[in-house]
């Protein structure tokens, strides 16, 4: 079955991310920062990842570069998700490697199809 990793220091974001994951039948590991996020996902296949950027002790941006540097992680999607909405914060997204940018809050049918895409086909 496949794994999304909700990195997230709003336990209401992983709620309501998780919420829409588990409606799909999928499993779910949270994480509160981008540390945590890195040491679980060792340990882990994650199918796709959804990443805020502000989070204490590692951003999502250092944790998606730290991320690509991992062999078995380097290919697997991230989609960021933050209440950051300029052009460079989006540029910078994609620049650590992040395949998707959206804002928060994130509309359920837009993550359900983005799941879709990603990890389902």
């Amino acid at each position: 079955m496949p794994t999304i990793m909700v990195v997230d220091d709003s336990k209401t974001v992983r709620n309501y991310h998780g919420a829409i994951i588990k409606s799909q039948g999928l499993d779910i590991i949270e994480a509160e920062n981008g540390m945590e996020a890195l040491e679980k996902s060792l340990d882990a296949k994650i199918d796709l990842y959804l990443v805020d950027v502000n989070m204490p002790i590692m951003d999502g941006y250092s944790f998606i570069s730290d991320l690509r540097k991992q062999p078995n992680h380097k290919n697997v999607p991230v989609i960021m998700v933050t209440t950051q909405a300029k052009l460079e914060d989006k540029i910078s997204a994609y620049k650590v490697g992040a395949n998707l940018f959206e804002t928060k809050p994130i509309k359920p049918d837009l993550l359900q199809a983005y799941i879709d895409i990603l990890v389902k086909s």
